[in-house]
């Protein structure tokens, strides 16, 4: 069965940075796009970045500059680079595996962002 396990998160200052990771397993990982969505307490999930399976990437506008989605269809694994962390990037962030929809089909459990000082 499909397995999207992601991991990297955890607690930082404002202005650090983190590195997200995704490892997918039981698809065909070079022709899915990828993306990566993060939920606030008490908000909807909202879609963070994507890479397509070209490489076109795409960006909310809330964190272009700052964050950097790469893949690595070798291993199989999707990247979220977080630099210049703020507290409103606060969330948990989820993986999501997509390759014939805009949205994802698979998704994973999610891992923790807190930006605190």
């Amino acid at each position: 069965q499909v397995q999207l396990v992601e991991s990297g998160g955890g607690l930082v200052q404002p202005g650090g940075s983190l590195r997200l990771s995704c490892l997918a397993s039981g698809l065909s990982f070079s022709t899915n796009t990828m993306h990566w969505y993060r939920q606030a307490p008490g908000k909807q999930r909202d879609l963070v970045a994507a890479i397509t399976s070209g490489g076109n990437t795409r960006y909310a506008d809330s964190v272009k500059g700052r964050f950097t989605i790469s893949r690595d269809n070798a291993k199989n694994t999707a990247y979220l680079q977080m630099d210049s962390l703020k507290p409103e990037d606060t969330a948990v962030y989820y993986c999501g595996a997509a390759r014939f929809s805009r949205t994802p089909s698979y998704w994973g459990q999610g891992t923790q962002v807190t930006v605190s000082s």
